[in-house]
C-alpha cells in the first residue's frame, strides 16, 4: 500500500508467479473501509488524519471525524486515492459533495476478466500508475517523471466523458469480473461509477471504446518501462 504523496519511483513486478492478492485490488478504488485506511501505517500526514477520523467517530464525534476528513481534501499534492478515502468516509457519514465536484473523475481501473485470472490497469489524478497482469507481473509507476502524464490524462479524460452520463453506483462495488468481461470504473468524490460487459461490445460501445482504447496505450508503457527498468537492473524479465 502506498503512502502519502508519491515517491518518485518505478517498482516492476514481472517475475512474480503469483496473482495479485485480493487485498492488493481492493486498494485501488478509494473505497476501504474504516478500519482497513490505514491498517497500521505510519504516523505522518494523511494517515494520522484518517487514524484520528477513525477514532473520533469510534468515541461518538462524528463532527470531530468529518473535520478530519475534511482536512484530508484540504492538503495539496497528496495521492488521489486518499482524496477518494476521505469522500467516501464523508460520504458515509451524511456529507454532501459539491455539484461542481462530484463528477470529478480522481481514478479510472480497467478490469479484464482472463480465463487464468485478471488483468487490472488503475490510473489517477495524481498521474500514478499501477499494472497487475493475471500472472502476477506488474508495474507500479510513482511518476518518476512525466512521460506517462499525457496518456494518464487521455485516460481520465475518456472516463470523465461516461462518468457524466451514468449515475453512481449505489451499493456494494462488485466482485471482480469473470472471463471474457471488462469492468471500467471511474473513481468520483460522489462514488464509483462503472459499466461492465464483453470484451467486443465495450470496444465497439462509443463511450466505452474510447476508454479502453485510451487505457492501451498506457498498459503498454508501464510494459516498456518495466521491461527497461529490469534490463538496467541486470535482470532478464521470467516468462508469464
Amino acid at each position: 500500500m502506498a503512502g502519502g504523496a508519491s515517491t518518485g519511483t518505478l517498482r516492476a513486478l514481472f517475475g512474480r508467479k503469483k496473482p495479485p492478492p485480493d487485498q492488493i485490488r481492493e486498494t485501488l478504488f478509494g473505497d476501504m473501509p474504516l478500519e482497513g485506511w490505514p491498517a497500521d501505517g505510519p504516523d505522518s500526514f494523511p494517515w494520522s488524519a484518517f487514524a484520528a477520523g477513525r477514532c473520533q467517530l469510534a468515541e461518538g464525534r462524528p463532527t470531530d471525524a468529518i473535520a478530519s476528513w475534511r482536512e484530508v481534501l484540504a492538503r495539496p499534492a497528496l495521492e488521489s486515492r486518499h482524496y477518494l478515502q476521505a469522500w467516501n468516509f464523508l460520504r458515509q457519514n451524511g456529507q454532501r459533495r459539491p455539484p461542481e465536484t462530484a463528477k470529478q473523475v480522481l481514478g479510472v481501473v480497467v478490469e479484464i476478466g482472463m480465463p487464468k485470472g485478471l488483468d487490472i490497469l488503475a490510473a489517477y489524478a495524481d498521474h500514478s500508475a499501477r499494472y497487475y497482469n493475471f500472472s502476477g507481473a506488474g508495474a507500479v509507476w510513482e511518476r518518476p517523471d512525466k512521460s506517462l502524464d499525457p496518456l494518464i490524462d487521455q485516460l481520465l479524460a475518456a472516463g470523465t466523458e461516461v462518468a457524466t452520463r451514468i449515475g453512481p453506483w449505489e451499493q456494494a462495488r462488485p466482485p471482480a469480473p469473470e472471463a471474457g468481461e471488462v469492468r471500467l470504473s471511474f473513481l468520483t468524490p460522489s462514488g464509483l461509477h462503472f459499466g461492465q460487459g464483453p470484451m467486443d461490445r465495450v470496444q465497439c460501445d462509443p463511450l466505452a471504446g474510447r476508454v479502453f482504447q485510451a487505457a492501451v496505450p498506457l498498459l503498454q508503457a508501464l510494459t516498456a518501462y518495466s521491461m527497461s527498468w529490469r534490463k538496467r537492473k541486470g535482470r532478464r524479465p521470467e516468462p508469464n
